[in-house]
């Protein structure tokens, strides 16, 4: 699997982007990489991506799931 990270700038900063919905062409399965310590308890799914640093990218995720419609 590949590992994907978040890409900064020379300056430490974020290099983000808007990308528009209907340029996705498939959904990616992404599994975070897990560090030494636990996971709180209270973490809320929506903060999911941003608690972790690096995610594994599935490629052998169910691709009937986002079929291309014609």
């Amino acid at each position: 699997m590949w590992i994907v990270c978040l890409s900064t700038r020379d300056n430490g900063t974020l290099n983000l982007a808007i990308i528009h919905l209907e340029t996705v062409y498939q959904a990616a399965h992404l599994i975070p990489v897990y560090g030494h310590d636990f996971i709180p308890n209270n973490i809320q799914y929506f903060h999911s991506y941003d608690a972790f640093g690096a995610y594994y990218v599935n490629k052998f995720t169910d691709h009937h799931a986002f079929e291309i419609a014609s």
